[in-house]
């Protein structure tokens, strides 16, 4: 039963029946935070957001216990709803991947909290679906391939009559699956669902699959023998299957961040009508890597730069430290060699479709700067620039635990300058 795992930190119980409608910045602020590291299982973070009382209550080592039984039992955060406020203890409605909790919190004058308890949801669960298929005909699709299987969703417009273009839609990197989600990190923003949905209402179809590293069976030694081209084989086969298929009138190849660089190089050779870089990178894996790493401590960026260091001369370095293990374990380091070596920029001026470059300001992962990069290696390319757009191609602040608050939110639309954008770019081309 969820109620014998449930997180108490000296929440004093609230006896009041009125309820503030409005929630207090703050109070969002720290349930924004909190769903960042517990989704990360930072438990030493979510540690340094108590303040004196609940750290006695929730000693830093219990902490990380009660944390890790929480994400083994009900998995993930995906959204906390505010339902109200009494007596200092705001109350919100806290949706796990495989339950719903009610959750209260208060805070400390510092900011700091003060209280923190989970309980089980007593009204009735209303879920809305992320991504309604009103326009889309979903069906599965798997492609048997000399590797395996790939596993995808085909989208079809309900009312079309005819022929219809189709858009491969390429993930971005890591473990992400079909609909643009991260189930391994916890998280589900439902981007490239959604994705579907809005190019299946403006008559376009679409193909989108999980990545290889969506595999359950993928073991250390499976993700040994993993290189880049693999996506790309990957890509160009499901490219030849809907260039087949009857059904299509033409085949545009749709890719996000580092999906982008996995499409660039599907279209050498193959039958795509045009190319679609959505928050695409300009630079190669290794600066991506340490650019990422300039938020982090010292001590980690140096220990990332002597792995890549060592990758840089084609060897595979057997020592890795555990503060990098999860991007640069011995396992993957072979994938992230073949990764280093190639260049967007010398790729995409090698292409022949016509290209559409897509770059949001607000994105925190990948700047408009690459965009820029992109455009001025391939002068005609058209690059469009969305305003207040972010990595999971949403309408988001700048203020980074609200941005990165919209990467657990699948009920939040894609931002619609997007959809226009890729709808009129599609029925462009030859």
């Amino acid at each position: 039963m969820i109620k014998k795992l449930l997180w108490i930190v000296c929440l004093v119980a609230c006896t009041a029946s009125a309820f503030a409608q409005t929630e207090p910045t703050a109070y969002r602020s720290v349930v924004n935070r909190f769903m960042l590291y517990y989704n990360r299982n930072q438990a030493d973070s979510v540690f340094a957001m108590f303040g004196p009382e609940a750290k006695a209550t929730m000693p830093v080592e219990k902490n990380r216990q009660v944390l890790t039984q929480l994400q083994a039992q009900i998995g993930g955060l995906q959204q906390a709803t505010f339902a109200g406020m009494a007596q200092n203890v705001a109350t919100y409605k806290a949706d796990f991947q495989k339950s719903t909790l009610t959750m209260k919190i208060s805070l400390a004058n510092d900011g700091k909290i003060s209280g923190l308890f989970f309980d089980n949801y007593q009204s009735a669960k209303t879920n809305v679906p992320a991504a309604a298929s009103l326009g889309a005909n979903e069906m599965p699709l798997s492609v048997k391939t000399l590797a395996g299987t790939i596993n995808g969703t085909l989208a079809l417009p309900k009312q079309a009559t005819g022929k219809v273009p189709v858009v491969l839609i390429v993930a971005a990197s890591g473990a992400t699956d079909r609909d643009g989600n991260k189930p391994k990190l916890n998280l589900m923003p439902d981007t490239y669902k959604l994705l579907a949905t809005n190019l299946a209402q403006n008559g376009i179809a679409s193909l989108r699959y999980d990545k290889r590293q969506v595999d359950p069976t993928l073991t250390a030694a499976k993700e040994k023998n993993m290189h880049f081209s693999d996506l790309v084989d990957d890509a160009v086969t499901l490219v030849t299957q809907l260039h087949d298929d009857p059904r299509f009138s033409k085949v545009v190849v749709l890719g996000h961040s580092e999906g982008s660089l996995v499409g660039m190089l599907t279209c050498d050779g193959q039958p795509v009508n045009g190319f679609i870089s959505v928050e695409g990178e300009s630079e190669s894996g290794d600066k991506i890597l340490m650019e990422e790493a300039k938020a982090q401590p010292e001590f980690i960026r140096n220990n990332l730069k002597a792995v890549i260091d060592t990758m840089r001369k084609g060897k595979v370095n057997e020592v890795v430290d555990p503060s990098i293990y999860s991007i640069a374990r011995t396992s993957i380091q072979p994938y992230l060699m073949s990764w280093m070596y190639i260049d967007p920029i010398k790729v995409i001026k090698r292409m022949k479709q016509p290209i559409l470059l897509i770059q949001g300001t607000n994105d925190l992962q990948v700047s408009t700067a690459n965009g820029e990069k992109l455009k001025k290696a391939k002068s005609e390319a058209k690059l469009v620039t969305i305003t207040g757009m972010n990595y999971v191609l949403r309408d988001a602040p700048t203020e980074t635990e609200r941005n990165i608050a919209t990467y657990n939110q699948p009920g939040l639309p894609l931002k619609p300058e997007l959809i226009t954008t890729i709808v009129d770019f599609v029925n462009s081309l030859k």
